[in-house]
């Protein structure tokens, strides 16, 4: 059982990593894309320090494959293929099991599941709240099945982690019984990356995780925070789907409700309209032209006054966040960044924490400029508030999440 196969799946790609989890080592990791297309493409990867020499082919570490790939099934085809000529050899790590990313659970899955009939009905019903992502989700499950028939499948929920948020938190203030109709409330995502990333900083820290009041800001392409109270989440940023909350890549995050009806009357845009508009031609992306917040910063650093203004923004409401889920923890032990930007820009760190020294958060200008792959602390050292940089690693939660259930 020490093996585990980590599978995230899309409409037209899935990813994968290998993880021995005797050691938490990844073994390979890799990339199909483009399936139903004319020309699909395989990559496969395998870190040589995590395989031993006499598994190693004389192939390059990474290797990549042009190919027709017409379905998901085709696609773990070619990935147990990369497995078998490329290695790390499956026969010498056999699987115990196989975890995969579902991304909502809606209220009926707080935990990671053992995948049945029953529980893939209940993914496919959820599909009305997540119509971009539980199908695919689903489509991968399916075809690792048909791959891995005789090792157990896990689902490992986006949404489980926030399933302790109190009802003040999670209910929305609209009709109730249309609410209760429609499923209407906040269900939150990201689980699997605050539930690891607080339990990290806590390691970190030398400090019980019951007993410290986290806040936890996981900004990439999309992005959530989340207040997490003696390990339990509490408040989180996304609601009933991934758009409510931080200013994303792509995604506006909050927004008066007022404005879709204003536009849907006035600008004559249809519900598709909207949808494409907040999805995927807002955030930083709508208001400055670049989507990755790398190019906004190159920008802003050359003075582009469209760039400054939305890296303020962007920058502005991750600060409103944390004074907010200050106010509702009470006392805040520690704030740590994670994913592609909270770990990679120390500007947007030092930006969200400006001013807040009145609360305790005091940043080391010299710390918060170091590069590193590890967990870090970046507050002074008489800051009353740890604000730590750390590393996400949502496969391997989804590895520990696979094998604690089973």
């Amino acid at each position: 059982m020490s093996t585990v196969l980590v599978v995230n799946s899309g409409s037209s790609s899935f990813k994968y990593q290998l993880i021995d989890m005797d050691t938490e080592q990844m073994l390979a990791t890799g990339l199909v894309e483009r399936i139903g297309e004319a020309s699909g493409r395989s990559v496969h990867t395998i870190p040589w320090d995590a395989v031993p020499s006499v598994e190693r082919s004389n192939a390059p570490q990474t290797t990549e494959r042009i190919l027709p790939i017409p379905d998901h099934t085709a696609g773990f085809r070619v990935m147990l293929e990369a497995f078998e000529t490329h290695g790390p050899s499956l026969s010498r790590h056999p699987l115990g099991a196989v975890g995969h990313r579902v991304v909502h659970g809606g209220k009926r899955f707080f935990e990671a599941t053992v995948v049945t009939n029953l529980v893939k009905i209940n993914i496919e019903e959820l599909a009305e709240l997540a119509p971009l992502h539980n199908p695919a989700n689903l489509q991968g499950i399916e075809a690792a099945q048909r791959a891995f028939p005789d090792v157990p499948h896990v689902a490992v929920f986006d949404t489980a982690f926030h399933q302790t948020l109190p009802p003040a938190a999670y209910s929305y203030a609209i009709d109730a019984k249309l609410a209760a109709k429609h499923r209407l409330r906040k269900y939150g995502f990201h689980g699997t990356s605050h539930k690891f990333v607080s339990e990290e900083a806590a390691k970190f820290l030398y400090r019980p995780l019951g007993e410290i009041n986290q806040i936890v800001l996981h900004l990439g392409n999309g992005a959530s925070v989340s207040a997490i109270e003696g390990g339990r989440s509490v408040e989180t940023s996304m609601g009933l789907t991934p758009l409510e909350g931080l200013v994303m890549g792509t995604r506006s995050g909050d927004l008066d409700p007022a404005v879709l009806i204003h536009l849907h009357r006035r600008a004559g845009m249809s519900f598709d309209d909207l949808d494409t508009l907040l999805n995927r031609k807002s955030g930083i992306l709508g208001m400055a032209g670049v989507g990755d917040m790398r190019d906004l910063q190159e920008r802003s650093d050359a003075g582009d006054e469209v760039a400054v203004a939305a890296f303020d923004v962007y920058t502005h409401r991750i600060k409103g966040y944390i004074g907010n889920y200050m106010a509702q923890l009470g006392r805040v032990d520690v704030i740590s960044f994670t994913a592609g930007v909270g770990e990679n820009s120390p500007e947007v760190r030092a930006a969200a924490l400006s001013g807040l020294e009145a609360f305790g958060i005091r940043l080391s200008d010299e710390r918060n400029e170091e590069r590193s792959r590890d967990p870090r602390r970046i507050s002074t050292d008489d800051s009353e508030v740890d604000v730590l940089v750390v590393p996400t690693n949502e496969e391997l939660e989804i590895a520990r999440q696979t094998l604690a259930v089973l």
